[in-house]
């Protein structure tokens, strides 16, 4: 199997890319070729012995897409986009990466369709920023999509074109609604959500971290090996079984910051959470008031997603694939 990976130098990108090869196959088929892009030069993962390529390429650029898929990939994952917070800030950039550059791949895979029969899978990372609020607590499957951010407009609109052409037929499309990931390693993001990991990596390494928020905020975590689970089984999973709605709220853990805090507490006690140094911050709150408190999942969990069942387990997977397995 031949995978494209669009958004492959972020980190749930460099992490798929592992997995992939790590495994070695998916569905029982082998991992033979990757096609790796990013608008900075990705990294090959480690041990790969397949065939690899490595692009840079902006997708919301002319043409871009077209030649991502000349090589017609079995699988397509899309994973790139600018996160909430700068889409928020930047109007501009926001519609121009994280719609146009998405609708341009339509395009070019429901073309080459069109030329030659060509229909990959394509498994595209949408968000719970697709609802708004006044939200129920858990939010069911068939909530409506009414997202009260830019982000999370940007990504509604492709989640109905996401099932629009897979509808037609143009390729087998699967959208996956990721909760926010935490803990992400590596440095604090422009994410509006970012503080969720910061307040929890940084203490776990003895560092300070900025809580923009109070402790009774609610919200719905993944980490980010249950992410990678998600992707790889959204692109082996039989999409008759989905049936006309593509788009999937993935599971995951509701829990307040309180309850983060305490978790960071039971297993790195107080020294860690004195590291959390508290300062409010007005747009960071406003924009968390619209945002999701936890989910059903009802469907992504009978269809085979899986996820954490606690914080406490998301704090110990990061601290085994990212810190070593110790403090």
């Amino acid at each position: 199997m031949h995978f494209l990976i669009i958004g492959a130098a972020g980190m749930v990108g460099r992490k798929l890319a592992q997995r992939l090869t790590n495994d070695g196959s998916l569905g029982g088929k082998p991992v033979e070729a990757m096609t790796l892009v990013d608008v900075v030069t990705p990294d090959a993962p480690a041990g790969f012995a397949g065939r690899v390529a490595l692009e840079t390429a902006d997708l919301s650029a002319p043409g871009a897409a077209e030649k991502l898929i000349a090589s017609r990939p079995d699988v397509i994952f899309h994973l790139a986009a600018i996160v909430s917070g700068e889409a928020e800030l930047d109007f501009d950039k926001g519609y121009q990466i994280n719609l146009d550059g998405t609708r341009y791949l339509f395009e070019a895979v429901r073309l080459a369709h069109l030329e030659d029969g060509y229909r990959p899978r394509v498994v595209f990372t949408s968000s719970i920023a697709v609802v708004g609020a006044p939200l129920p607590f858990p939010i069911p499957d068939d909530f409506h999509t009414t997202p009260l951010t830019s982000y999370g407009t940007q990504k509604a609109i492709c989640e109905l074109l996401l099932a629009d052409y897979s509808r037609k037929g143009f390729f087998d499309g699967i959208g996956i609604r990721l909760p926010t990931i935490c803990i992400r390693p590596g440095k604090p993001n422009k994410a509006a959500s970012g503080f969720f990991s910061n307040i929890l990596r940084e203490p776990l390494i003895g560092q300070e971290a900025v809580l923009p928020v109070t402790d009774d905020v609610r919200h719905w975590h993944a980490s980010p090996r249950s992410a990678v689970g998600f992707l790889l089984h959204g692109a082996t999973i039989d999409v008759e079984k989905v049936g006309p709605r593509r788009n999937l709220s993935m599971p995951g853990v509701s829990a307040t910051v309180g309850e983060q805090i305490e978790a960071l507490r039971r297993i790195a006690g107080d020294k860690a959470v004195k590291l959390i140094r508290r300062e409010p911050d007005e747009m960071i709150m406003r924009i968390c008031a619209g945002w999701a408190p936890g989910f059903e999942a009802k469907r992504a969990r009978e269809l085979g997603f899986v996820a954490e069942n606690s914080f406490d387990d998301i704090i110990r997977i990061h601290i085994e694939d990212e810190l070593g397995g110790k403090l």
